[in-house]
């Protein structure tokens, strides 16, 4: 282990602390003003892994029933690689990255994970605690034309892949059969438009005796808001990697802005505070208090466990002249630089990255839309009976392309202290777009000049 180099690294992260969000809207992040050079990684040796035992320290976030769904991942490795054996670092959400934080900032290597699933990877990689992996790519072929377009921008640091994606966030428009039914409203298509969502979000509105909404027709978190601006053309800035100004005071922008905004206003969609005080986008579907929300295939499992829920989902509308549009982006699994056998480290990535093995497993479970293209259009995907028009996922992941997020080390910092924040009055209802985006976009170009862009 080069102590040496956890040391350098040890002193750049001490005074730091990282919080970042499961989405592209990341929560803030102090970056160093100089991060250390990353631990050299020029053509990787060649060990074989399998001339001795081998214990791997993974290290991933997620709920009790995520950490047994990631220890039958690991069983499953060990039952074609009985060398391997694996200890866990493991919490919440809300506590993994404080944990990470804390054990890089202690000094002690032996707690760093070998693997460890991440978000987002550049601005990780720009401190050098990430193994680059392009080399390792390179030399073993590894198939990168596998993984949806565009995807591995999000993995990229100076023009290298630090991390390969467990998923894309494919994002469909989920709806209640029931309650379509009951209000006399044709069940949505892969065509559906704005025009559409807006005719069947008027009928699917229930407004009780005392002016209160008791059913909304849409619930969706705030932070997707990227769907609607990327939809109508609009992009967050004129760079993804190195940007020069905030382009949110866009026309097109600007209309995706409003029509979320609007969709709120007139009692349409379910505020996103309201939402998570009554236990998020899946509880207020479930118990019908929405009847469409907007969300990635997370959902799917619970719904299909759901007994009482008939849904089915369709493609998410687009305006008319519009594209389709997804956000391009999922967490990934990357390897420390100062992983005790990088060899063995990136045999399990492989491994988890590839058709019959992790990401299978985890596709068949339900938890995922896979970022190879192979697996998605397996049975390990189509084969799910429900719901029944899974294609819609599939569009999603086609659209999906760059511009909800973006790729340069300071982005989460930015993104959550100025962009969220701000757009999340929207969401509120404290003020209109109009009110917002000028003072947020001065904001934006303010923190890119302090931070030396575009370089």
């Amino acid at each position: 282990m080069n102590r040496g180099f956890w040391f350098a690294v040890t002193l750049v992260l001490a005074a730091t602390m990282v919080l970042v969000s499961c989405g592209p809207a990341a929560e803030p992040t102090a970056a160093p003003t100089e991060p250390p050079a990353a631990q050299p990684t020029a053509e990787p040796e060649v060990v074989e892994p399998e001339d001795a035992e081998i214990t791997l320290l993974w290290g991933f976030w997620g709920s009790p029933e995520e950490k047994a769904s990631h220890e039958r991942v690991a069983e499953a490795f060990m039952a074609e690689h009985p060398n391997f054996q694996f200890e866990y670092m493991f919490a919440p959400w809300d506590d993994y990255f404080t944990k990470l934080q804390t054990v890089w900032a202690g000094g002690d290597p032996t707690a760093i994970p070998d693997v460890l699933f991440l978000w987002p990877t550049p601005s990780y990689a720009a401190r050098g605690v990430l193994e680059n992996l392009q080399p390792y790519i390179e030399r073993d072929n590894y198939n990168l034309d596998d993984y949806w377009p565009y995807l591995l921008d999000s993995a990229r640091y100076e023009g290298d892949v630090y991390g390969l994606p467990r998923d894309i966030e494919a994002h469909a428009l989920y709806y209640n059969k029931k309650l379509f039914d009951e209000a006399g409203v044709a069940y949505p298509t892969d065509e559906w438009t704005w025009d559409d969502l807006l005719v069947a979000a008027e009928k699917l509105t229930k407004v009780d005796a005392n002016g209160r909404v008791s059913q909304y027709a849409l619930g969706m978190e705030g932070g997707k808001w990227p769907i609607w601006v990327g939809q109508a053309g609009g992009m967050v800035l004129d760079d993804l990697s190195n940007p020069s100004k905030c382009t949110l005071d866009t026309p097109e922008a600007i209309k995706g802005l409003q029509f979320f905004y609007d969709l709120m206003d007139k009692g349409y969609a379910i505020r996103s505070a309201t939402m998570s005080q009554q236990g998020g986008d899946q509880a207020v579907f479930e118990t019908g208090q929405v009847a469409m929300i907007i969300q990635n295939s997370s959902r799917v499992a619970s719904f299909n466990a759901n007994a009482d829920l008939d849904y089915d989902v369709a493609a998410v509308p687009i305006p008319v002249g519009g594209q389709r549009w997804d956000m391009n982006g999922g967490a990934a699994w990357v390897m420390s630089a100062g992983a005790d056998n990088k060899e063995a480290a990136w045999q399990f990535l492989k491994w988890l990255q590839s058709p019959g093995g992790g990401e299978s497993m985890y596709t068949k479970n339900g938890e995922i839309f896979p970022a190879l293209r192979s697996v998605a259009n397996s049975e390990d995907f189509m084969g799910v009976e429900k719901p029944a028009n899974r294609q819609a996922f599939v569009i999603g992941a086609e659209a999906a392309k760059p511009g909800g997020f973006a790729y340069f080390p300071e982005w989460d910092e930015l993104s959550g202290s100025i962009i969220s924040p701000q757009l999340d009055r929207l969401w509120a209802g404290e003020a209109t777009p109009e009110e917002v985006v000028p003072g947020l976009c001065e904001a934006v170009d303010a923190f890119l000049a302090d931070n030396g862009y575009p370089k």
